[in-house]
């Protein structure tokens, strides 16, 4: 875990976001920050995550099941945000193949919240972390405003 995360981050808590997830488990994702409106979520290569074996590249479902976990994760993390959350949409955009035999990290950022709905960045890189696999953006819901937060947001 990170050492960086924000205070009061549990990472039993995070660890269970991710045991809730079928597919989270099945692809291995590990929570390495949590907290402050932000996630980062590890996939380790695995053989049965490649999507094309003459490539041996993970498959771009993997991806996307990736950025959209550290993206709902990312609400969760969020300080105004009490609950759990779904996916509204995602917009991913592949922008290269992943390198092949290497795992691939997703860093996520709720930049705004509402009454209702959630705004989050995200970004998925490999392991030289020089240029990004794919970047998206998202809307998920808002289950709930911490009381005393509920009043502000717009």
């Amino acid at each position: 875990m990170s050492t960086d995360a924000v205070a009061g981050f549990d990472p039993a808590l995070s660890e269970e976001l991710i045991l809730r997830l079928p597919q989270a488990r099945a692809l291995g994702l590990k929570i390495a920050s949590f907290g402050g409106g932000r996630a980062e979520i590890h996939m380790p290569f695995a053989e049965h995550l490649v999507g094309d074996p003459k490539t041996g590249v993970i498959h771009g479902g993997a991806v996307s099941t990736l950025m959209d976990t550290c993206g709902g994760a990312s609400v969760m993390a969020h300080p105004l945000v009490e609950g759990h959350t779904a996916t509204i949409s995602l917009r991913i955009d592949y922008l290269r193949a992943a390198t092949p035999g290497q795992g691939i990290t997703a860093r996520a950022e709720c930049h705004h919240v509402t009454r209702s709905v959630a705004f989050v960045r995200a970004v998925a890189l490999d392991e030289d972390e020089t240029r990004p696999v794919a970047m998206a953006t998202g809307t998920f819901t808002v289950p709930q405003l911490r009381e005393s937060d509920a009043e502000g947001a717009a």
